[in-house]
């Protein structure tokens, strides 16, 4: 394994690269790992494309419920391929270095996917609080162009944020140590490199965390409690369990999703261990990305019935 370039000037160490050391406490595990995660990364690709072609070709799935999945799953694509093929490659080759503008750039990307994430499961939210809650007025509520700037809205709504929060975290002195203790560029552990206060930083990622993640959150929240009150008035248990069909599995992507990253990023500093770090970075980078298209289309009666149209085409 490779040392990361360090530049000494004026007594104090800059560092240029960092070292992912990853999973490199496991040195008997390399080849296992590598075949996991690559297998990982093939399910998630396969998984997530199979709803995006269904939710295109399929005439029964051109609804906002189901654009609105679509584009989850392009985004879990997206989400995944800033991480994963980093760290196949680390395992692959042994050579854990990565620059810092690389690092800055994958931690960029991250956030602002993050971000996205955050932002469309309450847009998804607020499609079934419309759908369920006022369904003469879906059509009208949730017409193509509505659908088409809540997506963007989405897809665009943290960049800004996340843009700036990554250039003034990376614009910090980082001396005496480059190694990165994660499979990936996250902010807790960069953080910890710094030589100088990070006071500022931390409360601009709290804030940042509170607008992008709890505010959604609690918009999510808000939805729920007023489709489960609708819910409950059906006068049928078929109704009442067709209508829970629809929002349980994104109701479960959401506690997966928001729990991990909750933790991760509102812990304070001096509580954070890298073993500890690197579990719950794993279920909202890795696993909830991979059961996604599981939960989505096992309790799905529509989505199960086109993908098994599309199969027997084929």
């Amino acid at each position: 394994m490779g040392h990361a370039e360090i530049r000494t000037e004026d007594n104090a160490s800059t560092v240029t690269h960092f070292i992912l050391l990853g999973f490199s406490d496991l040195p008997n595990l390399q080849g296992f790992l590598f075949g996991m995660f690559s297998l990982v990364y093939i399910t998630i690709l396969i998984g997530n494309s199979s709803i995006i072609v269904i939710t295109i070709l399929d005439p029964a799935l051109q609804k906002p419920m189901y654009f609105f999945l679509a584009n989850f799953s392009s985004l879990e694509i997206c989400y995944v391929s800033v991480t994963l093929p980093r760290i196949l490659y680390n395992i692959g080759t042994q050579n854990r270095n990565i620059s810092k503008v690389a690092c800055a750039t994958q931690t960029c990307f991250f956030l602002i996917l993050g971000a996205t994430e955050c932002f469309l499961l309450a847009v998804m939210s607020y499609d079934r609080y419309v759908a369920i809650c006022n369904p003469l007025h879906y059509p009208l509520v949730m017409n193509p162009v509505k659908c088409n700037q809540l997506a963007a809205g989405s897809w665009l709504g943290g960049m800004p944020f996340q843009v700036a929060q990554t250039c003034q975290i990376f614009s910090l002195s980082f001396c005496n140590s480059n190694r990165i203790n994660h499979f990936f560029c996250d902010l807790p552990p960069i953080l910890k490199l710094a030589c100088e206060d990070t006071s500022v930083n931390e409360l601009s990622v709290y804030l940042v965390t509170i607008f992008i993640a709890t505010v959604p959150f609690m918009l999510i929240l808000a939805s729920y409690s007023k489709i489960i009150a609708t819910i409950l008035k059906l006068p049928t248990a078929t109704g009442r369990a067709k209508a829970f069909s629809t929002c349980s599995s994104h109701l479960l992507v959401v506690f997966l999703f928001f729990g991990s990253a909750t933790i991760t990023y509102l812990r304070p500093k001096s509580t954070h261990s890298p073993g500890t770090d690197k579990l719950f970075s794993l279920f909202y980078t890795i696993v909830t990305p991979m059961f996604n298209p599981l939960i989505y289309s096992l309790r799905n009666k529509d989505v199960i019935a086109a993908l098994r149209k599309l199969l027997l085409r084929k």
